[in-house]
């Protein structure tokens, strides 16, 4: 694949940026903090994945936080088609038990204590109240209230087909996933339970949010 970069120093600062020329990113349920990273570092052109066929066990209706007894992964669960290979945009959401309201339950045990829960707290409450058909639309939803909320003043569009190959892209449809090992570095920052379990890299970035508050942006920029 080919990809292209080009260099530029921050104003009024010495942080030297490397940029790609664009991305074509899923959208995932409250994606991990890696996923800004890169949306910072493609931010001249990202697309959105909308005609992928909808791959098992990723981020895509997965989640991943930091709980009192260590990493807890949140899972969306959602209809099975008719057929084994569903477009991501047509997958349903399955209601066939109160999972907004476990996921709900889980994230205010977890974060309740957190120094910023209770400043996002009206923000993603909506998310688990109202009944969202499609998967795709729910997380579309939260993608774009998680830029407002770093501030990430970015603009997408969507796919227009399926293609293979990006070849003047880097693709990261496969590439982030619970169980390939991440080669990006998370820089620590304080986290609840952290005495408990020590830090957790690279974990939903709700739990920055509620730790870092507003400084949030900041720090993914600052590590970029």
């Amino acid at each position: 694949m080919w990809a292209f970069y080009f260099n530029f120093v921050k104003p009024d600062t010495n942080i030297v940026y490397t940029m790609h020329i664009g991305a074509i990113l899923p959208l995932f349920y409250l994606p991990p903090i890696e996923i800004f990273h890169e949306v910072l570092n493609h931010s001249s052109q990202l697309i959105i994945e909308k005609h992928e066929h909808f791959p098992k066990q990723t981020y895509r209706n997965r989640a991943s936080i930091h709980s009192a007894n260590g990493k807890l992964d949140l899972i969306v669960p959602v209809l099975k088609g008719k057929k084994d290979h569903t477009p991501v945009r047509d997958v349903k959401i399955s209601y066939d038990f109160d999972w907004q309201r476990l996921h709900w339950l889980s994230l205010q045990t977890s974060y309740r204590s957190s120094a910023f829960f209770e400043f996002y707290e009206h923000d993603f409450a909506p998310f688990y109240e109202k009944r969202y058909e499609f998967l795709f639309d729910y997380n579309e939803g939260l993608f774009a209230m998680l830029l407002k909320l770093l501030k990430l003043d970015m603009k997408y569009t969507f796919s227009e087909s399926f293609e293979k190959v990006y070849p003047e892209m880097d693709d990261f449809r496969n590439s982030i996933h619970p169980k390939i090992p991440s080669t990006y570095q998370t820089k620590p920052y304080f986290q609840v339970f952290e005495d408990r379990n020590g830090f957790l890299p690279n974990l939903s970035i709700v739990d920055l949010l509620f730790n870092q508050g507003p400084k949030s942006g900041q720090f993914i920029q600052s590590s970029t």
